[in-house]
C-alpha cells in the first residue's frame, strides 16, 4: 500500500499547497507505515520535481505529452484512478483548491471510493480511518469515518505545515494505458502577475463596506504589500464595483485559510465569515465595536480605517526601515 498525492504544478513551477500536501502525506505514511508517491503531470524542470522529495516523497512519477497539456476534469480524473491502481494507493490526497474540488469526486466515483472533502489535519485514528473536517461553514467539525478501501482526501489549504525531511526520490516517467478523451477546450487563458495569489496567500488583507469608497484602497493595498500579503474583499464590495469580483472572499465566494486575516471595515456576516473562519489568526478593524467581527477575531481595533490604515502603515514602514 501507498499513499498518492497529486502535484498540481503552474506554469512548471510547484506552490506551497502542494508541499503542504506532501508533508502531510509524509506524516501520515509514518502512521500507516507506508511510502508516498508523488504524480506530476506536465512540463516540469527535474530541480522542480526534486523538491517533492524534500518535502517527504519517495517515488516521484511524471506524465508529459500533449495527451494531458490541457486540464481536463474527466481525463485527470482518469489518470489519477489509473496511476492510484497502479501504485496501490490506499489513500490518494489532492489540494483543497478549485482544481481539487474538481477532481476528488471523480476520482473517487472511479475507484469506489470514500471521499472526505476540506480535511483540517491528520487522522484521529487509521483504524477505523477518521478525519475532522470543517462544517456548518466553519462553525463546527465533523468526525468522518471513511470505511472504503480506498479513500479520497482534499486538504484544506494552510491547514498543516510544510516540514521538510530531505528523502532521495526515486523519479521515472509514466505512460498511461487509458486512451485520453479530452472535452475541454481552452479558449482564453488571463493570468494574476505581479500579485500574491488570493487562495495561497499567508496574509491577506480584506475590505468591506467600512472602506467607504473604491477610492480609500490605497493604504490597504499598501498594507498588504508591505506584508507580502494579498488583498481581498466582502461581496458587498465586489457587487459594487470597487474590488474585482476574484478578491470576493466569503461563502459564495473563495474560501481561504491565511496564517494572518485582517479585516478592515467588514462586519462579519456569517456568509463572509464561512469563506475565512479556517485562518490561524484574525484582527479585525471597524467602527463599529458591536459588530460580529469582534466575535470571531483574535485581535481587535475599534476605530476608523481612514486612520487606523495610515498608522499601521506607518508602523511597518518604520519596523522595515523604510
Amino acid at each position: 500500500m501507498s499513499i498518492l498525492v497529486y502535484a498540481e504544478n503552474r506554469e512548471g513551477k510547484f506552490r506551497k499547497p502542494v508541499f503542504e500536501l506532501v508533508s502531510y502525506a509524509s506524516a501520515l505514511g509514518k502512521m500507516m507505515n507506508c511510502g508516498v508517491t508523488a504524480l506530476s503531470v506536465g512540463n516540469v524542470p527535474a530541480g522542480e520535481i526534486e523538491k517533492l522529495g524534500h518535502y517527504g516523497a519517495t517515488v516521484v512519477l511524471t506524465v508529459n505529452g500533449d495527451s494531458h497539456a490541457v486540464f481536463d476534469t474527466g481525463s485527470y480524473a482518469s489518470l489519477l484512478a489509473e496511476v492510484a491502481q497502479s501504485v496501490q494507493a490506499g489513500v490518494i490526497l489532492i489540494a483543497g483548491n478549485t482544481t481539487g474540488k474538481a477532481l476528488a469526486p471523480g476520482v473517487a466515483i472511479r475507484l469506489k471510493a470514500g471521499v472526505a472533502a476540506g480535511v483540517a489535519g491528520l487522522p484521529l485514528s487509521v483504524s477505523p480511518f477518521t478525519v475532522n473536517k470543517r462544517v456548518y461553514s466553519g462553525n463546527a467539525y465533523a468526525r468522518v469515518v471513511i470505511k472504503s478501501a480506498v479513500k479520497v482526501i482534499t486538504l484544506l489549504p494552510n491547514s498543516f505545515d510544510t516540514a521538510e525531511s530531505k528523502v532521495s526520490p526515486s523519479i521515472s516517467a509514466y505512460t498511461p494505458k487509458a486512451a485520453v478523451a479530452v472535452k475541454t477546450e481552452v479558449l482564453n487563458v488571463q493570468k494574476q502577475d505581479g500579485r500574491v495569489l488570493l487562495t495561497e496567500a499567508s496574509v491577506v488583507v480584506s475590505g468591506g463596506r467600512g472602506m467607504k469608497s473604491a477610492d480609500n484602497w490605497g493604504p490597504l493595498v499598501e498594507l498588504a504589500e508591505l506584508l507580502d500579503g494579498a488583498t481581498a474583499c466582502s461581496r458587498p464590495v465586489s457587487d459594487e464595483g470597487w474590488r474585482p469580483h476574484e478578491e470576493h472572499t466569503g461563502q459564495t465566494g473563495k474560501i481561504i485559510a491565511p496564517d494572518l486575516y485582517i479585516a478592515v471595515g467588514i462586519s462579519g456576516a456569517t456568509q463572509h465569515l464561512a469563506g475565512v473562519s479556517s485562518s490561524k489568526y484574525i484582527v479585525a478593524i471597524n467602527s463599529d465595536k458591536s459588530a460580529p467581527i469582534f466575535e470571531a477575531a483574535q485581535y481587535g481595533i475599534a476605530g476608523d480605517a481612514a486612520k487606523v490604515l495610515p498608522k499601521l502603515v506607518e508602523a511597518l514602514k518604520a519596523a522595515k526601515g523604510k
